[in-house]
C-alpha cells in the first residue's frame, strides 16, 4: 500500500508519497493553514488537502502524521537539584521532541508555580530523587502543582508526567489528581546517579502529546486532525537519525537542522571504552539526544545568531561584518522573505554557517564543567538539514558543513573521518514515522536519504 508522510510545520505542512517497496515517489510543501497563521476562517487541514492533492495521493493511501504546529510541544520540568533529576529530566524532555520552556528545582514556591504557568507549557515533567531515595521534594511539588491554576483544571488542565522516584509515584498521584490534574505514569528518568533512562518518560510524553495537546490547540474542528497525528516532529526526526544510524552499520551520525526560529542537532552515538561501562557523571549522558537552541534561526533569531557568534569569537572570520548584521536585522524584520540576489544569498549561507558552528558547539560540549564532552570523533555522516540548506547549492551546502567538520578550535572533539550530506527531499521524519509501522520500508526510505 502508498503511504502518505506529513509533517504539520508552522509554516509549511510537508509530505512525501512511498511506495511500498519503499521508493520515495513525490515530495511536496504547501503553506501551513490554520488560526496559527492568524486567520481563523481557515482549519489546518486545508493545507493538508492542498498537499494530498500537489502530490495526487490515492484516496487508499495509508497516512501518518507528525507535527510541529501551534509551536509545537511545549514542556516544563520540575526536579529536586538543578544539576542532577531536574538536569535528567531537561535531556529527556528534549529527546522526547518537547521545547523546554522552563525548568524548576526544589521544593516550589507560589512566585515559582507561577514561573510555570508563565511558560505556557503543555505537559509538565515532574522528576526526582532516585528510586528508593528522597521522596519529599517531588510530594510537596506535586501537592504544589495541584493547586497550582497552570492551564486551568478538567478538561483544561496541563497533564502531568510522574517520572520520578517509583517509591514516591503512587502518593504523588494521589495528591495530583485530588487536584483534578491529568496524570502519566513512567519509570523513573534517574533510577539511581549516574544512570539516564529516558524510554519510559519519552513514551509518556509522547502519550500525553497525542491525547492531551494535538486536540487542545485548535488547529482543527475535524477530528481526523488529531487521528493522524502520530508524534512530536522533533521526537519523529530523532527515531529517523536513529534509523539512518542502523543502516550506516551502528556509525555515528550527527545532524544540524537550521530553521527559521531554532537550530536543533541531533546525535546517536555508540559508545565505546570507558564511555560505554563507567559511569563517570551525575547524569549519564544520552547517546541517542537532541538539542534545541532556541536563540539560533535563520528568521525570528537571526540577530542573536550575530551576538551569539561573537560572543564565540567567530566574527573574525566573516567577510563583512557589518553587512551581515544589516541583513540579520532585515529578515527578523520579515522572517518570511528569501534572498533576492547573489549578495544576500552569501549572506544567508554565513548566517546558517554561524548557527550551525554555535549549535553544535553547545551540543558537543559538556552541560556542566565537571562532565564530559559529548564523543563526537567517531561521527561517520553529517547531515545538513533545514530550507537553507536544502535549498543551497552543493558549493554552499559544503561550506556550512565543513565549517562544522573544521571546527578544531570550538572546545569540543570534531568527527576524524566523516561524510556530509543534505536531506534534499526532507525525509528524515518520514523514515521515524514509517519505522513505527513498517521497518523494513522505514530502512529502505532511509538508504536512500544517504
Amino acid at each position: 500500500m502508498t503511504i502518505l508522510t506529513v509533517d504539520f510545520g508552522s509554516t509549511f505542512t510537508k509530505g512525501a508519497l512511498i511506495a511500498a517497496d519503499g521508493a520515495v515517489l513525490r515530495t511536496a510543501s504547501t503553506p501551513t493553514t490554520g488560526p496559527q497563521t492568524g486567520d481563523r476562517r481557515s482549519d489546518i487541514l486545508d493545507g493538508y488537502r492542498e498537499l494530498r492533492a500537489a502530490l495526487e495521493v490515492p484516496d487508499d493511501a495509508e497516512v501518518h502524521a507528525c507535527s510541529s504546529a501551534g509551536g509545537g510541544l511545549r514542556l516544563a520540568v520540575v526536579g529536586y537539584e538543578r544539576t542532577v533529576t531536574a538536569e535528567a529530566g531537561h535531556r529527556v524532555g528534549l529527546s522526547a521532541g518537547a521545547k523546554v520552556v522552563h525548568v524548576a528545582h526544589g521544593p516550589l514556591a507560589a512566585k515559582d508555580v507561577g514561573g510555570i504557568r508563565a511558560a505556557r507549557p503543555d505537559i509538565i515533567l515532574l522528576v526526582g530523587g532516585t528510586d528508593g531515595g528522597n521522596a519529599d521534594v517531588l510530594l510537596h511539588n506535586a501537592a504544589r502543582l495541584a493547586k497550582g491554576a497552570i492551564g486551568g483544571h478538567g478538561a483544561h488542565a496541563v497533564p502531568i508526567v510522574v517520572a520520578g522516584n517509583i517509591e514516591a509515584r503512587d502518593e504523588a498521584t494521589v495528591l495530583l489528581e485530588a487536584g483534578a490534574r491529568p496524570v502519566i505514569h513512567a519509570d523513573n528518568v534517574l533510577p539511581q546517579i549516574g544512570v539516564i533512562a529516558p524510554d519510559s518518560a519519552r513514551r509518556a510524553i509522547r502519550d500525553a502529546f497525542l491525547r492531551h495537546v494535538i486536540g487542545g490547540k485548535g488547529l482543527s474542528r475535524d477530528e481526523a486532525f488529531g487521528r493522524m497525528v502520530e508524534a512530536a516532529t522533533p521526537d519523529a526526526v530523532l527515531r529517523g537519525v536513529e534509523v539512518v544510524a542502523e543502516v550506516r552499520s551502528g556509525g555515528d551520525v550527527l545532524v544540524v537542522d537550521i530553521g527559521g526560529a531554532t537550530t536543533d542537532v541531533y546525535s546517536v552515538i555508540t559508545p565505546e571504552g570507558e564511555d560505554a561501562t563507567l559511569h563517570k557523571d551525575v547524569v549519564a549522558p544520552l547517546w541517542h539526544a537532541r538539542t534545541v537552541e532556541g536563540d539560533l534561526g535563520m528568521r525570528w533569531n537571526a540577530q542573536h545568531v550575530v551576538e551569539a557568534a561573537e560572543s564565540e569569537h567567530l566574527l573574525g572570520g566573516v567577510r563583512d561584518p557589518q553587512a551581515l548584521s544589516s541583513y540579520a536585522a532585515h529578515v527578523h524584520e520579515r522572517p518570511g522573505s528569501l534572498p533576492a540576489d547573489d549578495v544576500e544569498r552569501r549572506l544567508d549561507l554565513e548566517l546558517a554557517r554561524l548557527a550551525a558552528l554555535v549549535a553544535v558547539r553547545r551540543h558537543a560540549r559538556p552541560a556542566q564543567p565537571t562532565e564530559s564532552p559529548r564523543p563526537l570523533a567517531n561521527v561517520t555522516t553529517l547531515i545538513g538539514s533545514g530550507g537553507v540548506l536544502r535549498h543551497a547549492e552543493a558549493a554552499g551546502s559544503d561550506l556550512v558543513l565543513g565549517a562544522v567538520l573544521a571546527d578544531h578550535a570550538g572546545g569540543w572533539k570534531v568527527p576524524r573521518s566523516a561524510a556530509t550530506l543534505v536531506d534534499g527531499a526532507y525525509l528524515l521524519y518520514a523514515v521515524g514515522l514509517l519505522d513505527a509501522h513498517d521497518p523494513a520500508r522505514a530502512r529502505r526510505v532511509a538508504a536512500q536519504l544517504i
